[in-house]
């Protein structure tokens, strides 16, 4: 498969390299290394696919003439700059002229998230009660400092989109009844540190996201009838730990089944591997989850 690369910047560079030798040619408007400043002056005869890691407000021209055109396409997430009908026109471009459009979420291929899914549906910790997780990194400044991303839900957007399509990862559909528990704009115009919760959902959902964690990190902890499970940090600031707790009844110390990760995050070579394999053998894609996260985003964030 045949690849380009739609905005060579932070993420351009990561889909760049772990493409590998499927990457043909980058398009940026400013950046000196890119070999075209327009989409539309890569001839479509040079590449089966496009990886676009561009700004939102830019998302939709180049969705629509990618797809339109039958090319695959990779688009980093979220959809928030969509309005639902922008949505459903993508997703009948790409059902109607046989296109993969996959948003991309690369931490449902951390190994800990998929030991936490599997867990979860392995019915061992039963019942489950209550999930929360904290996702921080300390990049106030250097969003501050970017015209395109200190705007808008800010922190919400970028962070919260992961942890939304985390529980629905884990668990499924979780509803749309959400509310903003705090959001504050300690450093930046747009929200930098916002705490939101579920309503009525089951399980009971928490997240708590900002760019003001100087050391990143990342942690989950889910509650359950028979056990609770937990994660602590992401491969990419390793180590990471996932542990197990069974319960003991009527009280005690439970045993415990620990595993810790010292590696590489590879989480973007997965995923790129996920999506080539997708568009070896195209299927409609749905964007219904993607709606639905839309819908959740553009509620919290008009009460930030």
């Amino acid at each position: 498969m045949r690849s380009i690369v739609v905005g060579l910047g932070v993420q351009g560079y990561k889909r760049r390299h772990f493409s590998s030798d499927d990457f043909v040619a980058a398009v940026d408007i400013r950046n000196p290394e890119a070999h075209f400043r327009a989409l539309s002056d890569v001839p479509l005869n040079r590449y089966d696919a496009a990886l676009v890691c561009t700004p939102d407000d830019a998302k939709l021209e180049l969705l629509d003439y990618l797809l339109g055109h039958g090319k695959h396409v990779l688009v980093e997430k979220p959809l928030v700059g969509l309005d639902a009908a922008a949505i459903t026109r993508v997703e009948k471009l790409s059902r109607d002229n046989r296109a993969v459009c996959y948003v991309a979420y690369n931490h449902r291929f951390e190994p800990h998230f998929v030991r936490m899914r599997d867990l979860i549906a392995s019915s061992k910790l039963g019942r489950i009660y209550r999930c929360r997780m904290f996702y921080g990194n300390g990049t106030a400044r250097l969003v501050r400092e970017s015209e395109w991303r200190d705007n808008g839900s800010g922190v919400l957007d970028d962070l919260g989109s992961h942890l939304l399509d985390t529980a629905n990862f884990w668990f499924g559909e979780i509803g749309e009844d959400f509310r903003i528990v705090s959001a504050d704009r300690f450093e930046n115009r747009a929200p930098d540190y916002v705490v939101f919760a579920s309503g009525g959902a089951n399980p009971r959902l928490e997240f708590e996201m900002t760019l003001l964690s100087w050391r990143n990190h990342f942690t989950a902890d889910v509650f359950g009838e028979h056990g609770s499970a937990h994660i602590r940090s992401l491969c990419k600031w390793g180590p990471s730990e996932f542990i197990h707790y069974t319960r003991v009844l009527p009280s005690g110390r439970p045993p415990e089944d620990t595993e810790i990760l010292t590696q590489e995050d590879p989480t973007w070579a997965l995923e790129y591997a996920y999506f080539k394999a997708l568009c070896a053998e195209p299927r409609p894609s749905s964007l219904a989850k993607d709606a639905w996260l839309n819908r959740v985003l553009h509620k919290l964030g008009k009460d930030t």
